[in-house]
Order: structure tokens, then sequence, then C-alpha cells
């Protein structure tokens, strides 16, 4: 028996365990330097769906240089996408890297958010691990060099991004 069904009743679902890991620092400078707005923040809600485009998420991990990281993100990342917050003691490049490196096993497909070309070189290796690459950044700020790695390229736009409101300035009281 043979059915016939047009291209557009057939919905393709792909099966694909996918990890996102996020150099959150890279990020927020390239969002902020698109926005010339420090309180600009990227909307995990809207962005998460859009790349993973129906995917299954097995890890989300957003790596962030410094002490002080908001509890608001990392109780959000956790409750809506069982994800972590990593503080990195300098830059993120190597504990994402490790990070890449262990998940390589366990997942089909890295998705990077990041636009820095120090991720070239992890790239090449995942990939001939038989990792899927994909990045996801900004277009202004993201290196052409990994874009041309990657296997995919999720472009982030002012969509994927808020501003929180600005705080009225403080009055100076007089003494």
């Amino acid at each position: 028996m043979f059915i016939d069904r047009s291209m557009e009743e057939v919905e393709i679902i792909i099966d694909q365990k996918v990890a996102i890991l996020i150099d959150g620092n890279n990020i927020e400078r390239s969002i902020h330097s698109i926005t010339k707005d420090s309180g600009s923040m990227l909307n995990f809600d809207t962005l998460i769906p859009k790349i993973l485009m129906q995917r299954g998420l097995s890890r989300l991990i957003y790596f962030r240089e410094g002490k002080s990281i908001s509890s608001k993100l990392r109780d959000r990342l956790h409750d809506n996408y069982h994800g972590s917050v990593v503080p990195c003691h300098k830059s993120a490049d190597i504990p994402l890297s490790i990070k890449a490196t262990q998940l390589a096993s366990k997942v089909d497909t890295i998705i990077i958010l990041s636009g820095d070309s120090d991720y070239v070189e992890l790239i090449r290796h995942l990939k001939a691990e038989g990792v899927r690459i994909e990045i996801a950044a900004i277009e202004q700020t993201t290196s052409q060099l990994l874009k041309d790695e990657a296997d995919f390229y999720h472009p982030i736009t002012k969509e994927d991004w808020f501003s929180l409101p600005k705080k009225p300035a403080r009055k100076k009281s007089r003494s």
C-alpha cells in the first residue's frame, strides 16, 4: 500500500541529544557592544527553543568569569532547563573546552554560544570525534573562521535579548 503525502504533511523529527555550552562573558560583551547598554541580557526563553529546533536538551551549562554570578540567573537556568552556572577563575575557554570534550561521547550535538575564534581547535577536535558542532552568537562579533568550522550557525538577534529597565538616577542629598 502506497500513501501519497505532500512534503508539507511530513514532519521530520530529529532525535538528537544536545548540549548547550555558553561562554557567558563573550555573549554578554557582544550584546553590550551592540546595544551600548550593560543592562541587556539574553532571553533564554526565546533563544533556547529557537536553537534546539525541537531536539532534546541533555545539558545546559553557563560558564562565567568571576565570583559574583546572579542567583536569579542560576535559579532560572536550573528551574527551566536543569542547567547550571559554572564560575571560572579567568576566561571560560578552558573550562568550557574540557566540559565539551567530556560530553562528546554522551551527546550528538554541542551548541557553543560564543563568537570567540579561540574555540576553532576545539570544534575541529569535536568534529573529528563525530560530534555535530553548532555555534550561536551575535553576527557582528563572531569570528568568520568559527562560523566556517561549525556544522551550523545560529545568529543571535535583537529578538533574543532584552534590556533591564534603567533605575532612576539617585538624587544627591545636600548636607
